[in-house]
């Protein structure tokens, strides 16, 4: 809880066995956080018995696997239905350290924003690198973030980041139907906040990269980062009254 309002950490999940636990107990150890809601996209491993053994955790399985979209979009309709007013995303990979949720929470618990992101780029390029991120990943993260700010029309540090954090409100305003079940989802929503004219918080992130964390393959990320492209030119067009689309419709815009 955060001046009365509920906070729900949201965790999509896939083969995660090796981090789950970790990555629970550091989420509660900050001591805001009313439930946790734990979405397994059809896991080979045990992720689905260890997160029944958490408390405070409402755990929800999909039958198959739907893909990283559909899982967020589970995870966000559970945190509405459980009375959240504050949602926080934290993958489960370990990756993102949960020790920035008092923060993110804050941002949101004081209205000073309705979305707020964890940047891994905010602390600098020595700074991501150090913290191991591939080189031709933060090669790709620059380029697509500077171009997708061009057709977009914001400054945002980076569009890729999977540690998010949201309000109520927020989340009851965007089509997030109406967006991928890949990877792209994330750039949609972000896309669509923008278009419903919410500004975007950053905050900078320490970010852990090992074998157990979460990662797309490199001709997933070719794909996923020709898809984001393609979301901001969908923005744009749509923007200037070109075409129209599902993703940005004109009766959500502030």
């Amino acid at each position: 809880m955060y001046k009365d309002k509920k906070v729900v950490v949201v965790m999509p999940a896939y083969n995660a066995a090796g981090t789950l636990e970790a990555t629970y107990k550091e989420v509660m150890e900050q001591e805001i956080v009313d439930l946790v809601i734990v979405v397994d996209d059809a896991s080979g491993d045990s992720t689905v018995d260890i997160a029944s053994t958490l408390p405070n955790t409402r755990v929800i399985v999909h039958e198959k696997n739907m893909g990283y979209g559909a899982n967020q979009k589970t995870c966000y309709r559970s945190a509405l239905a459980e009375g959240a007013d504050i949602v926080i995303m934290v993958h489960p990979d370990y990756q993102y350290t949960p020790k920035l949720i008092p923060a993110m929470a804050c941002l949101i618990g004081n209205g000073l924003f309705r979305c707020v992101l964890g940047s891994r780029i905010l602390g600098g390029r020595e700074r991501a690198l150090g913290q191991g991120m591939p080189l031709w990943k933060y090669v790709a993260n620059r380029f697509l973030t500077f171009v997708e700010n061009l057709m977009i029309g914001t400054k945002l540090s980076e569009y890729h980041t999977g540690y998010r954090a949201f309000s109520r409100d927020l989340l009851q305003t965007i089509p997030l139907d109406e967006n991928s079940d890949d990877f792209v989802f994330d750039n949609q929503m972000l896309a669509q906040i923008v278009w419903a004219g919410y500004p975007i918080g950053e905050i900078s992130c320490p970010t852990k990269y090992f074998k157990e964390a979460s990662s797309i393959n490199f001709s997933r990320s070719i794909k996923y980062g020709f898809a984001c492209l393609a979301t901001g030119l969908r923005f744009a067009l749509a923007h200037c009254g070109l075409v129209k689309s599902r993703l940005f419709p004109p009766d959500i815009k502030a």
